[in-house]
């Protein structure tokens, strides 16, 4: 039985004895490969080296010369550049005219900017509490969208006003931009 298995085994080729054989094979053709690469190699000989003919520098320098003398008589009869007739970034000063002094007369001063509309805004209450700074008011201020804001003396009130004094039956407030106070009184 013991023989059976073991001539069974040798037929059987597993995959992995198939890559094990395929490295194998590839190591051995590149071995062989390189090897074949490998010879002798047979000396090179040098050949001494020979001078090479030139035209001379005489010659050359000659040559050099001649051309700077040709671009210098066509460089001095070029044109010279001329200065501009005008410039494009400079403007002239104008005469004025009596038309145009009578336009700077009639000219109108700019209307003074609109007068941006106040928020409506609603006192609807004052609280009082004493501390031991004195008496400290907050005002209930209600504005256009149902918004309740309660705010004391300093604080901003929707980023354009800033509370200056909180009264018993007003708030005064100042806009932030202009400074003008706007004053809110309570209705019984």
């Amino acid at each position: 039985m013991h023989a059976l298995w073991y001539h069974r085994s040798l037929h059987v080729m597993t995959p992995k004895r198939t890559a094990a054989y395929l490295g194998g094979a590839s190591l051995l053709a590149a071995w062989l490969a390189s090897a074949a690469g490998i010879g002798s190699r047979e000396p090179v000989v040098q050949e001494a080296p020979r001078p090479v003919q030139t035209a001379g520098t005489e010659t050359l320098a000659a040559d050099v010369q001649a051309q700077t003398d040709r671009l210098r008589q066509r460089l001095a009869a070029a044109p010279a550049p001329q200065e501009p007739h005008r410039n494009p970034f400079a403007f002239a000063a104008r005469a004025d005219s009596p038309a145009r002094r009578a336009r700077a007369v009639e000219t109108v001063p700019p209307p003074p900017p609109p007068a941006i509309a106040e928020p409506p805004l609603m006192l609807i209450g004052i609280a009082e509490d004493r501390a031991p700074d004195g008496l400290v008011r907050t005002a209930m201020i209600a504005t256009a969208s149902g918004d309740l804001l309660t705010v004391t003396r300093g604080q901003s009130v929707i980023g354009r006003y800033r509370v200056e004094v909180v009264h018993a039956d007003a708030v005064e407030l100042s806009d932030v931009s202009t400074g003008t106070l706007r004053r809110l009184v309570l209705r019984d």
